[in-house]
């Protein structure tokens, strides 16, 4: 009974083996997954910009307030204008990442893979979102109750809410569009899927 459940195990996993070179020979270089490639890479140039615009906004406005300001203001831009210039730093080598990125590199499968590791990733920072968002709420509440530079700990707090609320909506908004365009390429990997554990493969006759 074992020996046919391994047979029946190791003749599915050959199936998979050989539908996955089959498909790269044939898909690698069909223009239908080049574009595919194309626009993924153009949705990560577009969302970088944003947030590249965002990121100098925020150091402009807090290299001229931080020094005009006092109190929680002037923590809130202080804090604001660190937020800039970790963001412009992630924004502007993403950036540059997908600009230098061969989409014509990419196979069936790495295309499949590059889609599932963006959406992961996409879902895993808005995760660390809203762990800034509480973490600023927690300073702010914090300030209340302390008498060790509360305007401190209040501005800050603010300004990380700010910063998390806004990257919460920006990593949803571009998971949201990287997960529309990944159902282009559902078409191109016929019965091939992603279950959470592994890769399937569905024979339709």
């Amino acid at each position: 009974m074992n020996t046919n459940n391994n047979f029946s195990i190791t003749y599915k996993l050959l199936l998979v083996i050989l539908f996955l070179g089959v498909a790269n020979m044939l898909m690698g270089q069909d223009p239908a997954l080049l574009d595919f490639n194309t626009q993924r890479l153009k949705i990560n140039q577009t969302a970088m910009t944003v947030l590249g615009g965002w990121a100098i906004g925020n150091l402009a406005s807090g290299a001229l307030l931080t020094g005009q300001k006092i109190g929680k203001a002037k923590y809130f831009h202080q804090m604001n204008l660190g937020w800039g210039a970790i963001n412009l730093g992630i924004a502007g080598f993403a950036y540059y990442n997908a600009v230098k990125t061969d989409p014509s590199s990419f196979d069936l499968l790495g295309s499949f893979k590059e889609q599932e590791k963006i959406t992961r990733i996409l879902l895993f920072n808005a995760g660390l979102d809203i762990g800034y968002i509480m973490g600023g709420a927690y300073l702010r509440e914090r300030a209340k109750t302390t008498t060790n530079n509360p305007e401190r700990l209040a501005g800050f707090g603010e300004s990380i809410m700010l910063q998390g609320a806004f990257l919460l909506v920006f990593d949803l908004a571009v998971f949201w569009a990287h997960h529309q365009h990944g159902k282009d390429l559902h078409p191109l990997m016929g019965g091939l899927s992603f279950n959470g554990n592994g890769l399937s493969w569905r024979m339709v006759f």
